[in-house]
């Protein structure tokens, strides 16, 4: 198995961002802590969290044995592994043919899927507490009512951190790079999921088989980068940070930024992940954002459609 750095680094990305942004908690003691939120969701690149969940779904799959073994099968013969490379990369969906892609599928679903659920619990928490904030018995009620001082700031500060590059943590990159190359180290339990397949746990499946072919170190870099970019992946996260800064727009007193947490941060990124691993459901609302958009895009149409009248909304629930 030969797996570049480069990968596990795009990897780091996506464990490090989750993990931080996982940190955010109901019950905003402060204004302050409200923006310390949005300026932590906020601080990711959307093609670079796309890229890194992909990467991170091909050191997962990497985890099951025998999803690997499946694949050496064909790396004995040195005609038959040139041949399978290229069928790879002519087509990343002959890597969901392999013996056992089953199993490694299932460790990139029910992974990322614990992270979308997270990221839910997280949204419903705080867009709960949005409308509890407004009670004339919570005394946070007395500050979370005051119009924001500096609304524009706060909303290019968002914008800002949003085109920032992120870093790859050096720390996590060397455990993904050591777990790709191990198969072991990520304590993942096993689990099977069948076709079909949505693009990116395909391209996180084809990374993986060409790793699992002695194809993925060094010299096959610019191919596995490529394999990492998927445009419904990246479209969903875009237009989630179109709808924050919609959102952020709009509100004007604190307990409407707390909406925007857990509707476009939380809630979107709960989306975006579930998006990635459940194959699309059939009759898909067309958005309203022009231009550029996938045919295929199950979550932008639903944030498209719930930041229209978000605030109105809040107001009038509360």
């Amino acid at each position: 198995v030969s797996l570049n750095e480069g990968v596990a680094q795009a990897a780091s990305i996506y464990v490090a961002f989750m993990r931080e942004v996982g940190t955010i908690h109901a019950g905003f003691d402060s204004a302050e802590a409200i923006q310390a939120a949005i300026r932590k969701g906020a601080s990711y690149e959307p093609a670079q969290l796309s890229r890194g969940m992909i990467a991170y779904g091909s050191i997962l799959a990497l985890q099951s044995p025998e999803f690997v073994q499946g694949v050496r099968t064909f790396a004995v013969d040195p005609a038959q592994r040139q041949q399978m490379i290229a069928r790879i990369l002519a087509d990343p969906a002959a890597a969901a043919t392999f013996p056992g892609a089953d199993a490694a599928a299932g460790l990139i679903v029910d992974t990322i899927g614990k992270d979308s659920a997270a990221m839910l619990l997280i949204a419903n928490a705080v867009e709960e507490d949005a409308y509890t904030i407004q009670g004339r018995s919570d005394p946070r009620r007395r500050w979370a009512t005051v119009h924001i001082a500096d609304r524009v700031t706060r909303l290019e500060s968002a914008k800002s951190l949003s085109a920032v590059t992120m870093l790859p943590s050096a720390e996590e990159s060397a455990r993904l790079f050591a777990a790709a190359n191990s198969g072991t180290g990520l304590g993942v339990s096993p689990a099977h999921s069948g076709p079909p397949y949505t693009a990116a746990v395909v391209r996180s499946l084809a990374i993986a088989a060409l790793a699992a072919l002695g194809a993925g170190g060094e010299e096959g870099r610019a191919n596995t980068e490529a394999l990492t970019v998927e445009q419904n992946s990246e479209f969903c996260l875009n237009m989630s940070k179109l709808m924050l800064f919609q959102c952020l727009a709009a509100s004007r007193p604190s307990y409407e930024d707390m909406f925007c947490v857990g509707r476009h941060v939380a809630r979107d990124l709960a989306t975006c992940t579930a998006q990635n691993i459940t194959p699309i459901p059939p009759e898909i609302p067309q958005t309203a954002v022009a231009g550029g958009a996938p045919e295929q895009t199950p979550v932008a149409a639903e944030a498209a459609a719930a930041s229209t009248a978000a605030t109105a909304s809040l107001n009038n629930g509360g």
